[in-house]
């Protein structure tokens, strides 16, 4: 275990915010509440916990004391965990911010990474997780589109005692609710149904039925891979 010089540590650290501020950005553009603050925060963390795990213990060793500088960087990927598990919502049946929270686990690894000196590997491991959230979403959209075609959000601006009548037209039309959100707004209640209909069942039938309502304002649908993962 040696020391370390300063303008070494400033180029890990600065590595740091900008591969981890580049998966920030990504989820922030995505409105994920985990952002670019959150996950320059998390691989900062990680990276100075594992410069104070590599180098901040040689006097120790120099006086013969045992040291296990893996010990300390080892408890980041436990505490790290927990901190994902704060952008996971669950939603009636839907969970979501599992991508989040595996971008905040892995802003961790790459502060990891970047913290002990290897660049190539957090480098690497930052353009992989680009690929994956900004290519393979558009891929996923693409191939998935005609099998989860059934899948759809409506949202729907309707009187508050009224929400009842709504969700008995959705069972008219034989769609199944996945999870239903409700905020108020001035007189009238906001509502987002996660939907989904057979394949020979026609969705826009559904949603004009919805908007033919009085006590509907307005009612419009987007497909459920539209939604940010």
């Amino acid at each position: 275990m040696t020391s370390i010089a300063f303008p070494d540590i400033a180029l890990r650290l600065t590595l740091v915010v900008l591969l981890c501020g580049a998966i920030g950005l990504e989820r922030e553009s995505r409105d994920q509440p985990a952002g670019v603050r959150t996950h320059v925060l998390v691989g900062m963390g990680a990276a100075v916990f594992t410069l104070i795990s590599a180098y901040g213990f040689s006097g120790f060793e120099r006086a013969g004391a045992p040291i296990d500088p893996t010990r300390i960087a080892a408890q980041v990927v436990t505490g790290v965990g927990f901190l994902g598990a704060g952008a996971i919502i669950h939603q009636g049946l839907a969970v979501r911010g599992l991508t989040t929270a595996a971008a905040v686990w892995i802003s961790a690894a790459i502060g990891m990474a970047a913290g002990i000196g290897f660049y190539s590997l957090a480098i690497t491991g930052t353009a992989v997780v680009l690929v994956a959230l900004l290519v393979f979403r558009h891929v996923r959209t693409g191939l998935l589109h005609r099998v989860q075609s059934d899948r759809f959000v409506l949202e729907v601006e309707v009187e508050p005692d009224r929400v009842g009548d709504m969700l008995a037209l959705v069972a008219e039309h034989d769609a199944v609710l996945d999870s239903l959100d409700c905020e108020r707004e001035g007189e009238l209640t906001a509502v987002r149904l996660h939907l989904r209909v057979s394949p020979g069942e026609d969705r826009a039938a559904l949603v004009k039925a919805i908007e033919d309502q009085a006590c509907v304002a307005s009612a419009h649908a987007k497909r459920g891979l539209e939604l940010a993962a």
